[in-house]
């Protein structure tokens, strides 16, 4: 079954690479069009030459998702662009070490509660 999702508008945080480009190209893919969030332009514009490719709108939007004004920023931009926001992937993480949860120290588990 083909999930159809024409005329409908996807904002994908951590939209660059990974999971979250993934996810971005299966939205086009599906009929959306998708505004891509990551803190790098220029990865995002990778992707969203990618999407335009599948006959999709994509808007490319350099987002620190841990800063409440540039969040503000991205949502400005999406409605600005297509007026509604209709599905919305939260997938932008951070993880700044790579040792056992236990073994994190406060800060960078602060870091990445604050933005995960």
């Amino acid at each position: 079954m083909q999930l159809s999702l024409e005329n409908k508008v996807a904002l994908v945080t951590g939209g660059s690479r990974g999971i979250g480009r993934a996810i971005a190209l299966g939205l086009a893919k599906s009929g959306a069009d998708v505004v891509i969030a990551s803190r790098k332009i220029g990865d995002l514009e990778n992707v969203a030459g990618e999407i335009k490719s599948l006959g999709r709108k994509c808007l490319p939007v350099a987002t620190h998702i841990g800063r409440l004004e540039e969040i503000k920023n991205l949502v400005d931009k999406a409605a600005a662009e297509f007026g509604r926001i209709d599905i919305l992937v939260n997938n932008a993480a951070t993880n700044p070490t790579m040792v056992p949860a236990m073994d994190i120290d406060d800060r960078a588990w602060d870091s990445i509660m604050n933005l995960n």
